[in-house]
């Protein structure tokens, strides 16, 4: 017997028992659940690296893409290609940054972001994942414009992990749930993962993951500004989940929130009872996924 069957048998043994969970090495596949060839859309899971998280200043040094066939019902079936470029940025990669991807200026040197390649990679895509898009989107728009007009879902924001069972939505984390592990932190490596992430079975339900995300993604959704908000009042918006816009990217000086079309009215509801006191007309704005995570909206 070879050390590696020795290996996977001592595996099989530890599963078994109640008292050990077995973590595997995430080894790339190409296909996934079968299909005739009929109904399949594409989609396409992107990840950047970057020198920081000034989604206006710094910028991509390595780019990741992983495109898939899906079925409606949200099943994955398989890998179309794969994507990696390095991008050499203006400044040095800040120590912090090589600390955590393993990217050296030594590496990226001499590498430019094809934009035309890019394109052509990604023109066939209906739909664009991120394990963070409002991340991932920003920097996309200023690098290439063939990703202003996409539909983007986001595998953080848009599936309540927490509903499902989940302690966090980390990408390590959620990995391990799924019984793998992962070299973290490069581009292409952490679209696998999100790959097979998202083909696995939602706990006690006959769904993917892919299906719960697809689904929310297409649902409208109301931004509603909380302007002129009381600041002795804004721990309450916080609480609520209400975010911070410091009126530097051209968007409103205000508390904001994303809510489902069908809570829209409610949510006014709490901010003239409980925030303003009073009836008062709010900005609003409907987002989709042809515009939601983007710095346009």
């Amino acid at each position: 017997m070879s050390d590696q069957d020795t290996l996977v048998e001592i595996a099989a043994t530890l599963e078994r028992s109640p008292d050990y969970r077995i973590l595997r090495r995430l080894v790339p596949r190409q296909d996934y659940a079968p299909y005739d060839g009929e109904g399949a859309r594409t989609g396409l899971l992107l990840d950047v690296e970057t020198t920081g998280l000034d989604t206006t200043r710094d910028e991509i040094i390595e780019l990741g893409m992983v495109k898939f066939r899906y079925l409606p019902d949200g099943r994955i079936t398989r890998v179309i290609d794969t994507f990696s470029c390095f991008n050499q940025p203006s400044v040095s990669i800040p120590a912090e940054i090589t600390s955590l991807t393993g990217i050296t200026d030594e590496m990226v040197r001499g590498h430019t972001f094809e934009t035309d390649r890019v394109a052509r990679f990604a023109s066939d895509a209906v739909i664009v994942i991120a394990h963070n898009a409002a991340f991932d989107r920003r920097f996309m728009e200023r690098y290439s414009t063939a990703f202003e007009h996409k539909a983007w879902a986001c595998s953080v924001s848009e599936i309540e992990w927490r509903n499902h069972g989940f302690e966090g939505s980390r990408l390590s984390y959620l990995l391990m749930k799924a019984g793998f592990f992962h070299e973290a932190h490069r581009a292409v490596d952490d679209c696998r993962a999100l790959l097979e992430i998202l083909a696995s079975p939602l706990p006690q339900a006959d769904r993917t993951i892919l299906s719960v995300l697809l689904e929310r993604a297409r649902r409208k959704t109301i931004r509603i500004w909380a302007q002129h908000s009381p600041f002795e009042l804004k721990d309450e918006l916080k609480r609520r989940g209400y975010r911070w816009s410091d009126g530097t990217d051209g968007r409103p000086k205000a508390w904001y929130i994303d809510v489902d079309e069908r809570d829209r009215s409610g949510e006014i509801e709490f901010l003239q009872k409980t925030i303003y006191q009073r009836e008062t007309d709010l900005p609003t704005r409907a987002l989709t996924a042809f515009d939601r995570f983007s710095v346009r909206a």
